[in-house]
């Protein structure tokens, strides 16, 4: 099944359904996991708050995701 990350994801979410997302988080310096506040935050309010390029951080979530995924 094809994933794609929508605008309502919270960190907590994307790091649950796609482990392979916990590197990139980690990556980007971010301290996501076991953060109290993942569950709340978006991928976009995650980005504000790390001062980090949204979309550079979608671009490397999407890429996670379709790693992880399984035809």
């Amino acid at each position: 099944m094809k994933r794609k990350l929508n605008d309502d994801a919270t960190m907590d979410a994307v790091m649950r359904e796609t482990p392979t997302a916990i590197r990139v988080v980690l990556q980007h310096g971010m301290l996501c996991v076991g953060c109290p506040i993942a569950p709340f935050h978006t991928v976009s309010e995650a980005a504000r708050e790390h001062d980090l390029d949204e979309d550079q951080l979608r671009r490397d979530l999407e890429a996670a995701i379709k790693s992880g995924e399984v035809d």
